[in-house]
């Protein structure tokens, strides 16, 4: 990863973020949202992180998945997900289709979780309180597998997203657990990222350049 010890980082000079834990996420979340929206070669790193999606997507056993829309620069996970989708439309040995879902997070305004629901191409869309599109009066699904944006992530599969918490929060109410993987850039690699309390830390994550978590 290119921003290993010795490689490139969030803080070009070297210096460390400093200040409380939580100060020193708001610096490293603005630095790194600054150059994943500014990102020269986005087109490149998308369809290296779409080709490292379907292969790890190949073995999994999930009906249904859990995704996000992307915001901010964020990797857009959902073209290698349609095709997930499409590849499960095969008839079984009873001229049954196995039937492959995706879902999209909509927010609990009363206790800030999420639930999932139905998104498909062309699926009429609404915004949220945040302004971020989610689906319009879709079913409600439950993800067995769920793909979180990480603005960035550190060592032991902790990530750093934006602050809100609606992901550990959801995933503390869920039961079973779901299988949690974070879709990131190799860049946004912090060594120096410590867990709070409350952080989770995610079964998986995948970047542009391969498997990042968990390591061989």
């Amino acid at each position: 990863m290119d921003s290993k010890p010795g490689q490139s980082s969030p803080f070009p000079d070297g210096r460390t973020a400093g200040g409380s834990p939580g100060e020193a996420k708001a610096r490293w979340r603005r630095s790194l949202i600054d150059k994943r929206q500014a990102l020269p070669d986005r087109l490149w790193r998308n369809d290296q992180l779409q080709r490292v999606m379907r292969v790890w997507l190949v073995n999994r056993p999930d009906a249904v998945i859990g995704a996000y829309w992307p915001i901010k620069g964020e990797f857009d996970p959902l073209p290698a997900l349609f095709r997930w989708q499409e590849a499960g439309l095969e008839e079984d040995a009873q001229g049954q289709q196995r039937h492959r879902r995706i879902g999209l997070p909509v927010i609990n305004k009363i206790d800030k979780t999420l639930t999932f629901h139905t998104w498909y191409p062309g699926c009429p869309m609404e915004e949220d309180a945040y302004g971020i599109p989610k689906p319009k009066d879709t079913e409600v699904v439950q993800p067995t597998l769920i793909f979180v944006p990480c603005v960035g992530y550190g060592p032991g599969g902790y990530r750093l997203g934006y602050g809100g918490g609606f992901y550990d929060r959801t995933l503390a109410t869920l039961a079973p657990r779901p299988f949690t993987v974070g879709l990131g850039y190799d860049f946004a690699f912090l060594p120096e990222l410590r867990p709070e309390p409350h952080d989770m830390p995610l079964d998986a994550i995948l970047v542009d350049t391969g498997v990042a978590w968990p390591v061989d």
